[in-house]
């Protein structure tokens, strides 16, 4: 089977850095996210895009979110250094969606489909370890040791108001990116809610049909 070219979706708790993890290692693709490849490609020129820089890293050093169209460009290279790949974090709206279409052809669209109610316990209940930055969860997976269950902290975005709003941006955004791949005949939606060893049975039988 050639390495496959697949897009994961799902909100915020999801379980797409899990699933991500267990594509790249079963199926010898990269990981390509937005974040990996601007640092990957800080250096690169841009200056015959008519930006107020001439690369990436003059927007990051000031602080300044890159422009659209830089992270098109910056995605458009990574998936042309790929063979095949799982894409992470892009596209983020409808007008990434429509520029991805022509870099490259996808394989399959994966969506981890969970419940608002499972995604804000799923969030609402991570704690982190502020000595090693581990992360926890009070129900699903806590400390084995009472020292560092007792310093644990929940972080600032991992309060319910925060994730809810979190949460509504994911679908103000990304809802209409789902019903482009729906219509585009590649979605394939996995029950995200799933213990994650069955949604990694799912995904991975649904790349195998897909590729």
């Amino acid at each position: 089977m050639a390495q496959p070219r697949i897009l994961i979706l799902g909100a915020p708790g999801a379980g797409k850095g899990t699933q991500s993890a267990k594509i790249i290692e079963e199926f010898d693709v990269d990981h390509i996210t937005t974040g990996d490849a601007l640092r990957s490609n800080k250096d690169m020129d841009i200056s015959d895009m008519d930006t107020e820089y001439d690369t990436p890293r003059e927007y990051m050093d000031q602080g300044e979110l890159v422009p659209d169209a830089v992270v098109n460009a910056i995605v458009d290279e990574a998936l042309n250094q790929a063979d095949g790949f799982v894409l992470d974090g892009y596209p983020r709206n409808l007008e990434q969606a429509e520029e991805l279409q022509d870099m490259t052809d996808l394989d399959v669209a994966l969506y981890l489909d969970v419940s608002e109610e499972e995604l804000i316990h799923r969030l609402t209940g991570r704690r982190m370890d502020p000595e090693t930055g581990d992360i926890y969860h009070v129900e699903y997976n806590p400390p084995e040791d009472p020292e560092v269950e007792e310093r644990l902290e929940q972080r600032d975005d991992d309060t319910e108001e925060t994730v809810k709003e979190r949460l509504r941006v994911f679908r103000e955004n990304t809802e209409p990116v789902i019903e482009y791949y729906e219509d585009e005949g590649v979605l394939e939606r996995v029950d995200g809610e799933q213990a994650p060893d069955e949604v990694w049975e799912e995904v991975k039988a649904t790349i195998e049909d897909a590729a």
